[in-house]
């Protein structure tokens, strides 16, 4: 688990998508990551190597040198950050809800094994706790050595980690949280986590354990005018379903070559003014964030015209017998 691993000649791709022999000239022009977006769509960029791989009980993990992003962590196949704009979706998935929140103390993160999700939350001052609980020890290991931007969170004594389901250790504590954060990875056929966007998940598990004024937040998968019915109005109307008030917003992450969506949900109102969504940011982690403030997280909530429609029309509801799945699997190889 984690060795450092060549670049491979391309006639020798195994099926988690790294290949097989490593190829004694290691200084090829035209190595790739590519990853297949739909049947007749794929996403690829120039690597300068693959740093290191593995596969875990649960999952196939690498982290690729990239041309353009910098550093990027793989999980099955997909892309789960890239260095140079990861902060984006970190901030947008942590810092509104914890806004929102009028006095937050406690975080439980589902997943997060790469920490930049605790990362962010340890940012605000109020903070006094936070559980993050990821199912795989090998990503969570993988990702505490590799990934040095989160090594300060590892080592914060605010946060308990703990290696479990993030489904069985939320059943298990008696204890409520402010805020409940969904980093989950995309709900995929087979994979460990699609059951953490079902409705009896939400309704019967998750929101019990939210305190009175508690919020939940999800990422929520492509949200695009050509994605976002894959996963993201699904997500949006079953949270529909379970809390009184539900906000959805998107931002574009470039190494995802996409727009993405989050949901954030609570049974309190959400609704803050730009000013006020300043002043907490400024009074509660003491500095601007890179990316969010109030006024970009507001024109965040505004859809386009095609993505607001389809989102009032949706009428799927994730059920462990009728989900939606995220479709695709990279690969890194040498022309």
């Amino acid at each position: 688990m984690g060795e450092a691993v060549e670049i491979f000649p391309s006639n020798h791709v195994l099926s988690n998508g790294l290949d097989e022999t490593p190829n004694e000239d290691t200084n090829q022009e035209c190595c790739w990551y590519e990853e297949v977006i739909d049947d007749d769509l794929k996403w690829s960029f120039a690597l300068n190597s693959i740093l290191h791989r593995g596969v875990s009980e649960y999952q196939e993990i690498a982290l690729l040198d990239t041309k353009h992003f910098g550093k990027a962590l793989v999980i099955d196949g997909k892309m789960q950050s890239a260095e140079t704009d990861e902060f984006v979706y970190h901030e947008c998935l942590i810092h509104p809800p914890l806004v929102y929140h009028p006095n937050p103390k406690t975080v439980f993160i589902m997943g997060g094994g790469e920490g930049s999700a605790a990362r962010e939350v340890l940012k605000h001052k109020n903070i006094e706790k936070v559980v993050m609980s990821d199912i795989d020890q090998e990503v969570v290991d993988f990702c505490r050595k590799y990934l040095t931007a989160n090594w300060e969170a590892f080592r914060n004594k605010k946060l308990d980690l703990v290696i479990n389901d993030a489904k069985a250790e939320l059943e298990k504590r008696e204890e409520k949280f402010d805020l409940i954060v969904g980093d989950l990875a995309d709900p995929v056929e087979g994979g460990p986590c699609y059951q953490l966007y079902t409705k009896s998940f939400y309704e019967k598990i998750l929101k019990p354990k939210l305190n009175d004024s508690g919020i939940f937040v999800t990422q929520a998968g492509p949200a695009g005018v050509l994605t976002h019915k894959e996963v993201f109005s699904s997500i949006y109307n079953t949270l529909r379903n379970v809390f009184k008030y539900v906000i959805v917003y998107t931002a574009h992450i470039p190494s995802f070559a996409d727009t993405w969506g989050w949901v954030m949900a609570s049974d309190q109102p959400l609704s803050l003014e730009v000013g006020q969504i300043d002043n907490r940011i400024k009074e509660r982690v003491g500095e601007e964030l890179l990316y969010i403030n109030g006024s970009t997280f507001l024109s965040s909530t505004t859809m386009n015209k095609i993505v607001h429609q389809s989102l009032l029309n949706e009428t799927h509801v994730y059920t462990e017998d009728d989900a939606r799945f995220l479709h695709g699997h990279g690969k890194a190889y040498c022309a």
